[in-house]
């Protein structure tokens, strides 16, 4: 699974738990905010991604804040699908480039 691949599925976790805040669910929030980190940390103990553990571990940083945090880095669920969906973009992309498994 590529970065772009592990990128948008953290940000799909983090845009339902950002749903479920705005809905006031604290249950579906924790669950998918909890998913969203297990998701996180699978990423940063990549070793492919090494290069990259500080902008991975900064965006963890700005979800957890934003989400169980005070928000200090005055972040929305806009600016986080901000960061996240070109990650959804590039995945699709590639996946659309890909080669048809065989049946």
């Amino acid at each position: 699974m590529s970065l772009a691949d592990q990128l948008a599925n953290i940000g799909t976790e983090v845009a339902r738990a950002a749903r479920a805040k705005d809905r006031l669910d604290d249950v579906r929030q924790q669950q998918h905010l909890d998913l969203a980190l297990e998701l996180f940390e699978f990423t940063l103990d990549d070793e492919r991604w090494r290069d990259q553990r500080i902008e991975i571990g900064r965006a963890r940083e700005i979800v957890c804040d934003f989400l169980a945090g005070d928000n200090e880095y005055e972040s929305s669920a806009a600016s986080l699908d901000a960061y996240f969906l070109p990650f959804s973009y590039l995945s699709l992309r590639a996946a659309s480039d890909r080669p048809a498994p065989d049946a």
